[in-house]
């Protein structure tokens, strides 16, 4: 059965629920971000917010998590290519940790967008 085409992208869905379920046991960072995801979920409930700007808050909260993720997986190969203190290592680290910090700053002004005119 998992030979089959429908089979291997069951399989495939297997490992990215499995990533998912390691990065949330294992990275703080992808927990702070999933209560905050829970907490506007929360408020775009509570403030009934419109479908455009629901979408525009799934779309930031997947855009962050997605690369935090990524951010993660960059600094577990650096560390396993180089465990100890490089230069170069740390320079891949903070180009990581800057697209999350772009991502993180796109989804507040986005939430800003949608909740202050709110208030």
């Amino acid at each position: 059965m998992w030979d089959t085409f429908i089979g291997k992208r069951l399989k495939g869905c297997g490992y990215a629920l499995k990533g998912a379920l390691l990065l949330l046991k294992s990275e703080a960072s992808i927990q702070v971000q999933t209560v905050l995801a829970i907490l506007m979920t929360i408020a775009g409930f509570y403030f009934d917010i419109s479908p455009t700007e629901w979408m525009l808050q799934i779309f930031s909260i997947g855009l962050v998590m997605s690369i935090e993720g990524l951010n993660t997986a960059a600094e577990e190969i650096a560390d396993f290519v180089h465990p100890d203190f490089h230069n170069k290592i740390g320079f891949i680290k903070d180009v990581a940790a800057g697209a999350v910090f772009f991502a993180a700053i796109a989804a507040i002004l986005v939430g800003c967008i949608i909740y202050i005119p709110k208030f």
